[in-house]
């Protein structure tokens, strides 16, 4: 990622920021990947703390979220944004917040085109991967507390 990003990534505040968090994931997971609507609005984006990525002019590129338990998910980039560090910083964001609420460890669902993401973060798998709404996924874990070194040993 460069110096200066051209995007900025913050915690959301719920309900003003609810509308951006849902345009993305509506392009993103409804629309580019097929995953049905009744999936995707699960009923619990008010229990869980979200982050945002925005330009330098405030437009929504890019969102995730971290529920009571720990649990990474829904972290969606817009298209125009993918590899220039939007997913990275958001996972990073989302970590920071896992780190605050003390969990230990934090957990996600990756989509298996997506795991190398998790993997570059010190996330690791756990057991097999699976099928969720109709997309490849794996289970990934991060310790956090213990010494905030990956399986290999590189610090976060």
């Amino acid at each position: 990622m460069e110096a200066d990003p051209p995007f900025t990534v913050s915690e959301a505040r719920l309900p003003d920021d609810l509308p951006a968090i849902e345009a993305i994931r509506r392009q993103v997971f409804i629309e580019e990947q097929g995953i049905p609507a009744q999936l995707e609005w699960d009923g619990q984006d008010t229990d869980c703390r979200h982050v945002l990525a925005r330009t330098r002019d405030g437009d929504a590129v890019g969102t995730g979220r971290i529920d009571p338990h720990g649990r990474i998910g829904r972290l969606a980039v817009l298209g125009a944004w993918r590899g220039q560090g939007v997913g990275t910083a958001l996972l990073h964001a989302l970590l920071a917040i896992a780190r605050q609420r003390g969990h230990d460890p934090v957990t996600l669902h990756a989509q298996l085109d997506a795991s190398g993401l998790y993997r570059k973060a010190g996330f690791s798998e756990r057991g097999t991967p699976f099928t969720e709404a109709g997309i490849r996924h794996v289970i990934m874990e991060k310790c956090l507390l213990r010494d905030n070194t990956d399986s290999n040993g590189n610090r976060d």
